[in-house]
Formats: C-alpha cells, structure tokens, sequence
C-alpha cells in the first residue's frame, strides 16, 4: 500500500482528479495550501489576481492505493497536473503501514477499496 501526496497548481486540480478516476482511482482527499518551491514565492497571476509574497497557493492531493495502482495515480497526476512550466508541483510516495476503515472495520488493502 503507497500513500501518495501531490502538491500541484489550483488550476489543474480538475484536470488531475479526472485523469484518476479515468484510471479507477475515486478516493482522493484535497486540500488548499500554501506554500513555494524553486520559483521561490516570485508572483504569478491566479484567476486574474495577481499572487505575490513568500507563498503562492496550490492544491495538495492525497491518495491512498495499492501497489498494484501506484503507477496509474501516478500517470494520472502527472498528465493532469503537467503544464511545462515552473511551479507545476512535486509528488510524494510513502509506504503506507497501516490502514483501517472505520465503519466496517476493514484492514490493509481491503480498506483502501
């Protein structure tokens, strides 16, 4: 099991949760965030607002699957979230040791669904 996070632009968000569930992959949780990488907090235009300062927002995508859909979420946030240009994002994977579904009580893979 690999828990997957990916740190990408708000503008792409859409485009990244299609190409997974294009790939089978449904369960994801998001959140909006802030934060820089290389680019260093240099401005940049977000919806005709104009983003400056130390942290430029973007979108953090979490993903819990199993092994054998690492590849495909990963195909699927790299093809959503690809633009070609600075501050597309980065993408994490994590060995995930433990998971437990709470309503049915569920271990491991049988939890991720």
């Amino acid at each position: 099991m690999k828990y997957i996070i990916a740190i990408i632009q708000p503008d792409r968000m859409d485009d990244v949760l299609d190409e997974l569930t294009h790939q089978g992959i449904h369960l994801a949780t998001v959140s909006e965030v802030m934060g820089r990488g290389r680019q260093k907090g240099i401005s940049e235009v977000y919806r005709s607002h104009r983003e400056s300062g130390g942290l430029l927002r973007k979108v953090k995508i979490e993903i819990a699957v199993n092994d054998e859909f690492l590849p495909a979420a990963l195909a699927a946030v790299k093809k959503g979230g690809h633009t070609g240009h600075v501050g597309d994002g980065k993408v994490f994977v994590f060995d995930l040791e433990h998971v437990m579904r709470i309503r049915t009580g569920e271990e491991g893979p049988a939890a991720i669904g």
